[in-house]
């Protein structure tokens, strides 16, 4: 019998590949304000060089907090940071998926496990949030009793489009249009961006894109403003909801775009650029 017949177990990622995961992992973290600590880089530059397995760096980080105290604010801060980007590398690394609301749900659970108690559970209250990008006000969430039927809905949709006639500009633009309304319905209580990040690249996968630049790794928090501005309108104060920021991110990520990727270019107005500590 032909040895291609058989079915082999899933490999270590390459170095080009667990360099791309990690440096997304870590960058993704930025769109909550929070940084590793210098421990999770030392770890991950292990398993990009090959000293240790993905699943040795993601029990060296769970094996750190169990006797680390983590009593103030900075030091859960931290851990949430370190947990969630070696969780995140180990999604990245497989090659499994489903495209259904049930991977969304289980990516969070991967995610956030051991971080947060509502890990992989839908949100059970209405939000909102204060954004800088929108001088203080907050995106329209979806009502939390109608998050499963938007997701249904958005995701039958979503499998039933037919991308096969789509050239580069119009498969950005409905990649966008999705992304957009599946940030909006906020299914989760905290966590979103990244998961949605970390569920849009394993989906942009199979479609055969390999997604190993550094857009989301440098510009994770564009992402995150870009998502806020494609959900946002005030008639009265002449804002129009605009997903352009989201098609120029994913041009440079999709393929090859150049485009200049500043925060503060997104912003609703001049008011409060001075605000903005990352200076972009």
């Amino acid at each position: 019998m032909d040895d291609n017949t058989y079915y082999v177990e899933q490999a270590e990622p390459d170095y080009k590949a667990r360099s791309y995961n990690w440096k997304t992992a870590i960058g993704l973290q930025r769109v909550d304000g929070l940084t590793p600590s210098e421990y999770l880089i030392e770890t991950a530059n292990a398993n990009i060089s090959g000293e240790i397995t993905l699943g040795e760096a993601e029990r060296r980080i769970a094996e750190y907090y169990e006797q680390k105290p983590t009593d103030t604010d900075d030091e859960r801060r931290s851990e949430e940071a370190d947990k969630v980007s070696a969780h995140i590398a180990q999604i990245l690394a497989g090659k499994t998926f489903k495209f259904a609301p049930s991977e969304l749900l289980a990516v969070h659970r991967r995610l956030f496990d051991g971080v947060f108690d509502h890990a992989g559970k839908l949100r059970d209250c209405n939000l909102s949030k204060s954004e800088w990008v929108l001088g203080g006000e907050s995106v329209v969430y979806d009502d939390y009793r109608t998050v499963r039927e938007s997701l249904n809905y958005d995701f039958d949709r979503e499998k039933a489009f037919d991308y096969s006639t789509l050239g580069e500009r119009e498969t950005v633009d409905h990649i966008v249009a999705f992304i957009t309304a599946l940030w909006q319905i906020h299914p989760f209580r905290e966590g979103n961006t990244r998961t949605i990040a970390v569920f849009t690249i394993k989906y942009l996968r199979t479609f055969g894109y390999e997604l190993t630049n550094d857009t989301f790794e440098k510009h994770s928090l564009y992402f995150r403003n870009a998502l806020v501005r494609a959900n946002f309108n005030s008639r009265k104060d002449g804002i129009i909801a605009t997903q352009s920021y989201l098609n120029a991110f994913f041009e440079n990520l999709l393929f090859g775009g150049k485009h200049d990727l500043r925060n503060r270019d997104l912003h609703v107005s001049e008011s409060g650029l001075s605000d903005f500590e990352n200076g972009d």
